[in-house]
C-alpha cells in the first residue's frame, strides 16, 4: 500500500477513534445528567435526557457505518482490523449505556412527576454506587484512548464492588417493601435505577475487555479477572 494510501488510512482510523471518544463523553453526559434529574428531582431535566438519547444513537450509527466502509475499501488486516473490531463493540456498549441513561431518566420522571420524593431512603447508596460506574466509564474510555492495559484491568476489578452494592441495595429494597407496603411503588422504581447502574458497569467492563483484545489480541472476554489481568498486565 502506498504510503499517502496508509498515511490516509491511519488519519481515516484516527477520526474513527475521536468520534468513538465523543460519543462516549456524551453519553457519559447523559448519565450525569440523569443522576443530577435523580438527587434534585427535576423532572424537566429527566425529561431533556430522554429525549436526547436520540444524540447517541445517531452516532453510533454514524461510526458504524465509517467502519463498515473502511472493512470494504481499505480491508484491514492484524492490530488495524482488531482496532475496527474494537470500535464496532465498543460503540454498542455505548449505546447501551445511553439506553441505561434514559431508563435512569424515565424512573426519576415516574418518582417525581407528582412532585413528591423517593419514601425509600436509598438515594444515598444510589449516588455512591453511580459514581463507582461513572468512574469506570471513564477509565474505559480513557484506557481506548491511550491503550492503557493497566487501567483497562482496574475497571474489569472495579466491576465486582459495583455488583457487590448492588446487591446490598437490592437486599434493602426488599426489606422496606416487607416492612412497609407503602414503599412498595417507589422501591421498585430505585431498583430499576440501580439495575440501571449496575448495567452501566458491565458495559464498561466490556469495553475495557475489548481494550485488552485491540493491544494484544486476546480475547478475555467470560475469564477470569486474574486470567484477564495476566493477559493485560503480563
Amino acid at each position: 500500500m502506498p504510503d499517502h494510501t496508509l498515511k490516509k488510512f491511519d488519519a481515516e482510523l484516527e477520526e474513527i477513534r475521536a468520534k468513538v471518544l465523543q460519543m462516549g463523553g456524551l453519553v457519559e453526559e447523559q448519565i450525569t445528567r440523569a443522576l443530577e434529574a435523580l438527587t434534585t428531582g427535576n423532572v424537566a431535566l429527566a425529561h431533556e435526557v430522554m429525549n436526547d438519547d436520540y444524540k447517541v444513537n445517531a452516532l453510533e450509527v454514524s461510526i458504524d457505518e465509517e467502519c463498515s466502509t473502511v472493512i470494504a475499501l481499505r480491508q484491514p488486516t492484524a492490530k488495524d482490523l482488531r482496532m475496527v473490531m474494537t470500535v464496532v463493540k465498543t460503540i454498542t456498549d455505548l449505546e447501551r449505556i445511553g439506553d441505561e441513561a434514559a431508563k435512569i431518566a424515565r424512573m426519576t420522571h415516574a418518582i417525581f412527576k407528582s412532585g413528591g420524593r423517593p419514601t425509600v431512603p436509598r438515594v444515598t447508596d444510589i449516588e455512591h454506587v453511580a459514581e463507582i460506574a461513572l468512574g469506570m466509564l471513564r477509565n474505559a474510555l480513557d484506557a481506548f484512548a491511550r491503550l492503557d492495559l493497566a487501567v483497562a484491568a482496574k475497571v474489569v476489578r472495579q466491576d465486582e464492588q459495583v455488583d457487590k452494592a448492588f446487591v446490598s441495595i437490592f437486599r434493602q429494597l426488599i426489606t422496606f417493601m416487607m416492612e412497609d407496603p407503602r414503599t412498595i411503588s417507589p422501591a421498585i422504581d430505585i431498583l430499576f435505577i440501580a439495575k440501571a447502574i449496575e448495567r452501566i458497569g458491565d458495559h464498561a467492563k466490556n469495553m475495557s475487555e475489548y481494550v485488552v483484545y485491540l493491544v494484544k489480541g486476546k480475547d478475555v472476554r467470560h475469564t477470569s479477572i486474574e486470567n484477564l489481568e495476566r493477559e493485560a498486565l503480563g
